[in-house]
């Protein structure tokens, strides 16, 4: 702390400039934030206050969530039916620049800002794509963002359809109507699609898993170095719980997704097909601060119910949850795969409220 205020003062004094000392504090403090992981953020006042706010209003955007990763702003995954969706950015997509400004060293806050905007205003995306040696253009018209969180149909006599998009607050709700219509159909196998679903509600998760899961079986558990462990079980009976399942995963599903996927892996209540998921297996806890910023910080970490951690080690680069069955989709298939959605499904028509999402 000493050599903090020794370089504070330094620059107080000597700088070139006279230079607002609240400002190198504020700065100071992001940077110690900074060296912790790509999830926890030091907010000042006024991104403390948005974070905290709840609103109903609709905003202009592209419909990407986003992350930094290895110190680049990632997408994490395009929302089905939304203009990054249509224009064919996927999961992984690293942005290089947004209107031709570097995103080197950019938060989370300061990139949704500059990707939210007037819907029918445009911005541009370069994106580096793994596997391709030159960098892409992707101009984008913002829209107003909706997203329908389930999507359902019969494939064909015996088997249902279930396309989770996130988990929002009435998820488990219309995953279970969602059921109930697939069953009075005549379905008798389930196929559930969490391909880029970046997660959502902790609490919704662990509803849906009880859709499927009973006995009181332990869900998921958190536990940090100074949180005690908390543990999410199951209800004693669940509906669906000798329906056989398949879930789809891919590298955008995340968090929510990988809570799900992980607990029915674990008790062999399903098999996951797929590619191997994103790996955000950590929790952020938002501290406030006396001058009314605050401190967004990784206080524990999600296991499953083996105690298997699916959150990415940012040295290594190993997490995220691996399916049985692992199927590696190219990037070029991947588009197809979306425009085919697109064409099947349309546009989405639910709000979508998430900090991460542009």
């Amino acid at each position: 702390m000493k050599r903090l205020v020794e370089v504070m003062n330094l620059i107080r004094d000597n700088y070139v400039q006279e230079i607002d000392v609240k400002k190198l504090v504020y700065g100071a403090a992001a940077g110690m934030v900074k060296e912790l992981d790509p999830f926890s953020q030091f907010l000042e006042p006024d991104a403390h206050k948005e974070m905290k706010t709840e609103t109903e209003g609709e905003f202009g955007g592209l419909g990407i969530r986003i992350a930094v990763r290895d110190s680049i702003l990632t997408v994490i995954t395009p929302l089905p039916g939304t203009p990054a969706y249509r224009q064919g950015v996927l999961p992984g997509d690293r942005i290089i620049k947004i209107d031709g400004d570097t995103t080197q060293d950019i938060t989370i806050e300061q990139a949704v800002k500059k990707l939210r905007g007037a819907p029918g205003s445009k911005v541009t995306l370069t994106i580096a794509r793994e596997g391709e040696k030159e960098l892409k253009d992707f101009l984008l018209v913002r829209e107003l963002i909706k997203v329908e969180s389930i999507k359902f149909k019969m494939l064909d006599s015996t088997v249902g359809y279930v396309r989770l998009t996130e988990f929002t607050q009435r998820s488990a709700i219309d995953f279970d109507a969602a059921l109930k219509a697939l069953k009075a159909k005549g379905m008798v196998n389930l196929v559930v699609d969490l391909r880029n679903n970046p997660g959502g509600l902790l609490n919704v998760a662990v509803d849906v898993c009880r859709l499927f899961i009973g006995d009181n079986k332990l869900i998921v558990y958190t536990e940090g170095r100074r949180q005690p462990r908390q543990e999410f079980r199951a209800d004693a009976v669940a509906p669906y719980a000798t329906v056989p399942m398949v879930i789809l995963v891919n590298h955008g599903s995340a968090s929510g997704s990988e809570i799900f996927a992980g607990c029915l892996q674990d008790y062999h209540r399903a098999i996951i097909i797929g590619s191997e998921s994103f790996g955000k297996g950590s929790v952020q806890s938002v501290i406030p601060l006396a001058d009314g910023s605050g401190l967004r910080l990784t206080t524990a970490k999600y296991y499953t119910p083996s105690g298997r951690t699916f959150h990415r080690d940012e040295k290594t680069g190993k997490g995220g949850i691996t399916p049985d069955i692992v199927i590696e989709v190219p990037h070029d298939m991947e588009v197809k795969l979306q425009a085919q959605s697109e064409e099947i499904y349309g546009k989405t028509k639910t709000d979508s409220k998430n900090r991460n999402e542009g």
